[in-house]
């Protein structure tokens, strides 16, 4: 963030035509919660002794082509102006050119800028200060812890003057009793340990400031947190007539027990996706090529019994032919004729050649030679 130009060359110029002293300006950075108070310094260093005779603090932020007065003091009297009214006062000490403010209850509209003027007694020079105050978001009220755990709760009182804190004070009120028991008090100006005093009670050792009184932190942490822990924690942060005071409430929760593992027989496992996926696929496959499979088989057995009578009386007789052929040919006496015989030696010589006789034939016999086979011997002639 940077200061308005505009802030640092008015002040030149009117001192120029007015004929005035240059202005003093500086530019100084804040930054709040939401419901928090800030304090805006506005403190200058006088030669003597002098009261303040004027005092104007003027705000102005980026969304807003016009300024406001937030407060004006003057012949004694501080008012506050507009919607700041009942939120703001003058903190600081006038007898010692000191013209903080302090705002309290910091709202999201109230980031911008703040623009400090003071006029002394009896002199002309206006000096002047910037304050840009940056808002955030409000800090949680409440907070929930288990049993056993340790938790921190912040107490800060943001300023843009290094004034010595001059006491930090905890006090716990429980959800049961309304009456508030002290829970933590240090005095910084005090060295330690005499600087911090703490509960004896059930709070003993258990409690520790953890914040840094110079910069007006008075957080502490609480450890060991116990169901009786549940309840309203105030801080108040003083910086001489000034307090801060900001209030927690803390809610203590039980641990849930862990439950006992013990070993516990394993259900049956389920199908996993692509598996049933799987076992889908070949029953359906099966079901489709079933009747395929089925007018296959219909279509062989039809193709085997379409052979004609014909074909098979015939395979019949072959079946029955071929012992009476063996029978009839092993009757006959063959002769071998080798090489060493001459053939001029040899008398010519008659063959019979032999027929098959079908079963029918032998029931007729036609010819007297068959009819001598047919009496119980084969006859054969033989021409010498």
């Amino acid at each position: 963030m940077f200061c308005p130009l505009k802030l640092i060359l008015m002040p030149v110029l009117l001192g120029y035509f007015l004929d005035l002293d240059d202005s003093l300006v500086s530019c100084l950075e804040l930054t709040v919660h939401v419901g928090d108070s800030a304090l805006l310094g506005c403190v200058f260093q006088s030669t003597g002794e002098k009261r303040v005779a004027k005092v104007d603090w003027i705000f102005s932020s980026p969304g807003q082509s016009e300024e406001q007065y937030v407060l004006y003091y003057y012949a004694n009297l501080s008012v506050p102006v507009g919607r700041f009214q009942g939120r703001v006062r003058l903190a600081g000490d006038l007898a010692r050119s000191d013209g903080s403010l302090l705002l309290q209850n910091v709202t999201e509209g109230d980031q911008g800028t703040y623009t400090c003027e003071i006029r002394l007694e009896m002199e002309s020079q206006v000096s002047k200060k910037t304050v840009v105050l940056q808002v955030l978001p409000e800090e949680p009220k409440e907070l929930m812890v288990h049993v056993g755990e340790s938790t921190q709760m912040g107490c800060v009182f943001q300023s843009t003057e290094e004034k010595l804190l001059t006491k930090v004070q905890w006090l716990f009120s429980p959800e049961e009793y309304t009456q508030e028991e002290l829970l933590l008090s240090c005095h910084p100006k005090l060295r330690a340990p005499a600087g911090c005093s703490q509960n004896w009670g059930r709070f003993q050792n258990r409690v520790a400031l953890v914040g840094d009184t110079a910069h007006n932190d008075g957080s502490i942490v609480l450890q060991g947190v116990k169901e009786s822990d549940r309840g309203s924690y105030s801080c108040s942060v003083h910086l001489g007539n000034l307090t801060f005071r900001k209030t927690i409430v803390l809610h203590v929760v039980q641990r849930e027990p862990r439950p006992l593992v013990t070993p516990v027989a394993r259900a049956p496992e389920l199908l996993g996706g692509n598996q049933l996926v799987i076992i889908v696929g070949i029953v359906c496959a099966t079901v489709l090529l079933l009747p395929v499979l089925i007018l296959m088989v219909k279509r062989t057995h039809r193709n085997n019994s379409s052979v004609p009578p014909a074909t098979l009386v015939k395979g019949l007789e072959n079946t029955e032919k071929a012992p009476e052929e063996k029978h009839v040919y092993s009757s006959l006496t063959t002769r071998d004729v080798t090489e060493e015989e001459d053939p001029r030696d040899r008398s010519e010589a008659t063959y019979m050649t032999m027929q098959p006789v079908w079963p029918s034939l032998r029931s007729a016999p036609s010819n007297p030679l068959e009819k001598q086979s047919a009496g119980g011997m084969p006859q054969t002639q033989q021409a010498f």
